[in-house]
């Protein structure tokens, strides 16, 4: 995976001097100090996973994201304030498999555990591209998958407040019947849909393990987000794929720009049935403020597409 450039290591030495005092606590103590209960300060590197925690976690811990809203987590660059809150927080989650190609780079220069969130699941290999062979990092979009992130961040959080370590538990398991509840979901939106239209076409090769659990296949534009997104090549190939097999619809993702996925529905002719939340949850108002959102209305959304 790539490396940091320049400007993260200017960033580093920006902050080396003022991240030890990071952690110090006063009553006008900015977003990232710890709270003056002494709850602990849990960080997580997107939002997404950052409910997850949330949801186990309860009132035993505080959560914050080092990426916000809409944010496109692959190519993030942290700035010093990310840095200096993380000199804070007493665990920091990350969800592995090379996602956060800036995480390492990050936490080099912090005293700080972590816990990678896709420890114990079974990788996708990426299967074109310049990532060829590394795994598919976006685990979480399959709700049997996000079950070990659970499982994960209870173990996670009982290390860190041992005391609370039965809570986490109980909410962990209220929240993985949740998770398999969307996942018995699935099974009835396959049964509906015609076979010859179970194809998932995305922007971006971030649908590997739900089309896995939606016994769907899967074209893309491109494996990872990067900055060549959809070559001359890639559309072409794709839209004689999607002639090939009669897909009614293609989908894009929030984070990233659509103008090519819109060219590949215009001369395919299946329709651009909408965008799909991935790296980031909406807003609290918006469609998808929860990871469980997120799941029900990328499902719905490609059910609502595929079975025209």
């Amino acid at each position: 995976m790539p490396k940091f450039g320049t400007r993260m290591g200017r960033i580093l030495a920006s902050v080396a001097a003022v991240a030890v005092v990071a952690g110090c606590s006063t009553a006008n103590s900015a977003p990232g100090d710890r709270a003056d209960d002494g709850t602990p300060l849990v960080l997580t590197t997107f939002t997404v996973i950052a409910d997850m925690v949330r949801a186990v976690g309860g009132d035993d811990v505080r959560v914050e994201s080092i990426t916000k809203v809409g944010a496109e987590i692959h190519g993030y660059e942290p700035t010093p304030s990310d840095l200096r809150n993380a000199a804070s927080a007493d665990l920091i989650f990350d969800n592995g498999f090379g996602l956060e190609r800036w995480f390492e780079d990050f936490v080099a220069t912090l005293d700080v555990p972590h816990v990678v969130l896709t420890e114990g699941i079974e990788p996708i290999a990426i299967s074109t591209g310049d990532y060829q062979g590394l795994p598919n990092p976006h685990a979480w979009m399959s709700p049997i998958a996000g079950q070990t992130y659970v499982d994960n961040i209870v173990a996670g959080l009982s290390e860190l407040v041992p005391d609370a370590a039965a809570r986490f538990e109980e909410r962990g398991a209220a929240y993985r019947n949740e998770l398999q509840g969307v996942a018995e979901q699935l099974t009835v939106f396959l049964a509906a849909l015609d076979p010859d239209h179970r194809l998932l076409v995305t922007c971006e090769g971030a649908f590997s393990y739900l089309a896995r659990d939606l016994g769907l296949d899967e074209a893309y534009l491109w494996p990872v987000n990067s900055d060549t997104q959809g070559t001359p090549q890639q559309i072409r190939k794709v839209i004689e794929l999607i002639q090939d097999r009669n897909v009614p619809a293609v989908f894009c993702e929030t984070t990233v720009n659509s103008a090519s996925q819109q060219q590949v529905a215009s001369e395919s002719g299946a329709e651009f049935a909408g965008k799909l939340f991935v790296d980031s949850l909406s807003e609290p108002d918006g469609p998808v403020p929860t990871y469980l959102d997120l799941l029900r209305y990328d499902v719905n959304l490609i059910a609502d597409g595929l079975m025209q």
